[in-house]
């Protein structure tokens, strides 16, 4: 080939490669990636909490892996581990990160930019991380579940169901979100009920057994757990040391009912995980956090085991019955 054949096919080539694209080429598209920080081990299948979560950006219109991408973070009850996990995600760049019960303050700490979405847990506008619940400011919205009246509530639907109950075991997780509060609020309602507590204070796993041991020298007449990460992951296990101790149980999730505890009275936690998919939403069609309010609960639910009533020889009061959002048989 001649060198001034050779210099034309080059020419060609060279303008082939620098051509513009037809009009009709598609630009790339940023997927959205979404942090999501939990505390507890991720489960497969997903808990319910976080399926009803998929389930949400679903019915928002995203499908995962191909319009949105998840990047997942689990401190695997390691609370020490949540700050760094925090900043793993915000190095991502991810668009937002949802914060599951516990892991709140680990994402304010890691960003004061990246939107954060939470999905239960205290009352944010109580702990300074928001301005109000109206128009919270900042990078952070959600669901909160903090209520003042319902850790006495759940005491005392407790006693009307048991009313010879006066010496109540609390289990519970004194590190998560709101739990202190839960605590001094069953302390008044057990004064005025004139109910003894014992507190059984677990703070990561090696703490359940220890606990259980405990109830079993110190019999009380009832047990009341306090919701979180860790009382949900050890939920077959309370339950089946409840059932084989005649425990009636009070709960704080309609879910640990239905595997086999007496009763519950608590907003529905999936509910807030769905929702936090429609902040999620919000916030990647341009809305910022800040002015995205903090929903509380509307509903909340009264579920009772009739079944396990039935095993631990409590015949539930029929005012009681009638009440209940929920009867498992």
């Amino acid at each position: 080939m001649t060198c001034g054949r050779l210099g034309s096919v080059l020419a060609l080539a060279l303008g082939t490669l620098l051509a513009p694209l037809p009009s009709d080429a598609q630009p790339l598209v940023h997927v959205p990636r979404i942090g999501y920080l939990v505390l507890s081990p991720l489960a497969d299948p997903p808990t319910a909490e976080r399926q009803a979560f998929l389930d949400g950006l679903r019915e928002q219109g995203y499908v995962v892996g191909r319009t949105i991408a998840i990047e997942y973070r689990s401190a695997d009850w390691n609370r020490e581990l949540l700050p760094e996990l925090a900043v793993e995600l915000v190095e991502r760049k991810v668009d937002v990160i949802i914060a599951a019960p516990g892991t709140l303050d680990a994402a304010r700490q890691a960003t004061r930019t990246i939107p954060i979405v939470f999905t239960g847990g205290a009352d944010p506008v109580a702990s300074g991380l928001v301005a109000s619940l109206a128009r919270p400011g900042g990078n952070i919205t959600g669901m909160t579940f903090a209520l003042p009246e319902m850790a006495g509530k759940r005491l005392a639907l407790l006693k009307e169901a048991i009313p010879k109950a006066s010496r109540v075991a609390v289990l519970w997780s004194p590190d998560n979100e709101g739990a202190q509060l839960d605590w001094q609020q069953t302390q008044a309602a057990a004064r005025a009920l004139d109910i003894e507590l014992q507190s059984l204070e677990v703070r990561d796993p090696k703490d359940v057994p220890t606990a259980l041991s405990t109830m079993t020298r110190r019999r009380p007449h009832a047990l009341i757990t306090f919701p979180s990460a860790l009382t949900s992951a050890y939920r077959p296990i309370i339950v089946e040391f409840a059932k084989k101790q005649g425990l009636p149980t009070m709960f704080g999730l309609r879910a640990d009912v239905e595997a086999g505890g007496l009763m519950s009275y608590s907003p529905n936690a999936a509910d807030a995980f769905r929702r936090g998919a429609y902040y999620v939403d919000r916030i990647l069609k341009g809305a910022k956090p800040g002015d995205l309010p903090i929903e509380r609960p509307h509903k909340f639910e009264l579920v009772l085991n009739l079944k396990t009533a039935k095993a631990l020889g409590v015949n539930i009061p029929t005012p009681l019955l009638l009440r209940a959002d929920q009867v498992v048989q």
